[in-house]
């Protein structure tokens, strides 16, 4: 059958959970993915084909805009999208988030809807990705409706003192929510290798355990692996898509619906519709308003590790802390700054090895011992000349100049200072790059006026009656906390839209 009632393109945090709010609905849905189920293997705990070989990771070449060389993008094509080999973090944005408000570098857009309008599915998507959090920790938290459907993840000793001493020094850690299977016969085993890596036991809230699989117990969902979009068709007024010509073990055909959602990411599905420009839409479909594949975001991050000589940190399940003191303004700083969180326990031949190849075996395995290991995050502004394009070739283009980057500089001071308050005497930094993607957002943002946006609020594109954009794409901007819970709660609210249209 190549009919349906909904197809939706993308099987990650956005096209997973749509597909399992739907999979009740009584609608017919088919979910297309480019790649397959990733492999449950030895190699999804093995640091050195993970991180060093990049097993996982796409081998494909996109292009920096403005110098023109190709990088290799933190992207990777399976069930479940890039929630495979994320760190599980799911915090709300805060109501602020949801505002405008000023930064050092520039203004951070209202978006058209609020947090109360969120709040709801919010609790619902973490339900379903059986997160688990502590309210009242974090002055920053917006309200609640309900509590945690499950309690934080216990620090392990190191983890619990580490929080004491902050605390001790004035700041508000908080337990960072983290959506992992720990309940009681639960899959989780408090492994090291959650945060990058793959889990092999399916105990990680990803979207395919969470979304891809239940859904597909309904027999009103289908799933077709191993499915490239090439371009989406539309009838001659350019209104409605009729239909979507794919790629499958070589061979091409068009699938037909009538509706269409487009979840591929941030970069790809503006490169979706870029490359599905016709005569009713020249400058790539659903683009009337210039918008699509303007505004690309992907928050500045950089690492930080903190070294004490004199304590040992022998944590197994490393990725339980946050910090929002400088989140929003403060008395250090008239403007945000962003996020610290705790990452994965870093590995001596891993991410080490990789950031400080000169150091010997032994000089790495003492910097694991002695180290805690931060993930810094501040909101990148968006900026319409920072944009995905297309080549001559159809390759992706990608143009981003940092905006906010003193701010991200400060809250890495910031974070020294903190750390060193509480007896951290060594640091290694590493900013990350454009190759670092993490959180790709805004490219086909939403909004109230269609001159603006591409989307409307419930993530319908203004040109076309039956087309949908269902990933961060809609980001009008890019907060500085971990997008996940945003993208499936709104995935959610479009589903209930769908449903009931």
């Amino acid at each position: 059958m190549l009919t349906y009632d909904i197809i939706i393109i993308g099987t990650g945090g956005g096209g997973g959970t749509l597909a399992w709010a739907l999979k009740d609905s009584g609608a017919r849905v088919l979910l297309i993915e480019r790649g397959d189920f990733l492999p449950q293997e030895p190699q999804n705990w093995d640091e050195d084909a993970v991180i060093r070989q990049r097993r996982y990771q796409a081998d494909e070449t996109w292009y920096d805009a403005e110098t023109g060389k190709g990088f290799r993008p933190g992207i990777y094509y399976f069930v479940g999208g890039c929630t495979k080999m994320y760190g599980a973090a799911f915090p709300r944005f805060r109501r602020e988030d949801f505002m405008a408000m000023e930064h050092e570098e520039g203004l951070s857009p209202a978006w058209p809807i609020s947090y109360d309008d969120l709040e709801p599915y919010y609790a619902q998507a973490e339900r379903l990705y059986l997160v688990h959090g502590q309210g009242g920790e974090d002055p920053t938290e917006p309200p609640r409706s309900s509590p945690y459907p499950f309690s934080a993840l216990p620090h392990e000793p190191y983890m619990a003192d580490l929080a004491q001493r902050l605390r001790g020094q004035g700041f508000h850690p908080f337990s960072l929510p983290i959506g992992v299977d720990l309940r009681e016969g639960g899959r989780c085993i408090r492994c090291f290798t959650c945060d990058g890596f793959p889990c092999k036991l399916l105990a990680k809230g990803d979207a395919d355990a969470c979304c891809v699989r239940p859904a597909l117990e309904s027999p009103n969902v289908e799933l077709m692996t191993r499915t490239l979009a090439r371009r989406l068709l539309t009838d001659p007024s350019g209104k409605r898509v009729t239909g979507v010509e794919v790629e499958r073990d070589g061979e091409r055909f068009t699938l037909h619906a009538g509706t269409f959602v487009v979840s591929c990411g941030a970069t790809n599905s503006a490169a979706l519709l870029l490359r599905s420009a016709n005569d009713a839409h020249p400058n790539g479909l659903a683009n009337s308003s210039g918008q699509v594949g303007r505004n690309y975001m992907a928050h500045i991050n950089s690492t930080l590790i903190a070294i004490d000589p004199q304590r040992e940190n022998a944590d197994m399940f490393h990725k339980t802390l946050s910090v929002n003191d400088f989140y929003l303004p403060n008395a250090q700083s008239p403007y945000p700054m962003g996020n610290l969180q705790i990452m994965g326990k870093i590995q001596a031949g891993g991410y080490i090895a990789a950031h400080r190849p000169h150091l010997t075996l032994g000089e790495q395995k003492s910097i694991r011992r002695h180290s805690t290991d931060w993930w810094i995050m501040s909101e990148d502004l968006p900026d319409s000349e920072n944009r995905v394009t297309l080549g001559s070739d159809g390759s992706i283009r990608v143009r981003r100049k940092f905006v906010n980057e003193a701010a991200h500089h400060q809250l890495a001071r910031a974070a020294e200072d903190m750390l060193r308050a509480v007896g951290y005497s060594e640091f290694i930094y590493q900013f990350m790059p454009i190759e670092t993607n993490s959180h790709q957002c805004g490219t086909i943002r939403f909004g109230d006026d269609p001159a603006t946006s591409a989307l409307d609020p419930c993530c319908k594109a203004w040109d076309v009656d039956n087309l949908y954009v269902v990933d961060a794409s809609f980001f009008p901007s890019s907060a500085a906390m971990n997008p996940c819970l945003t993208i499936a709660a709104q995935a959610m609210r479009v589903a209930k839209h769908l449903a009931q249209n």
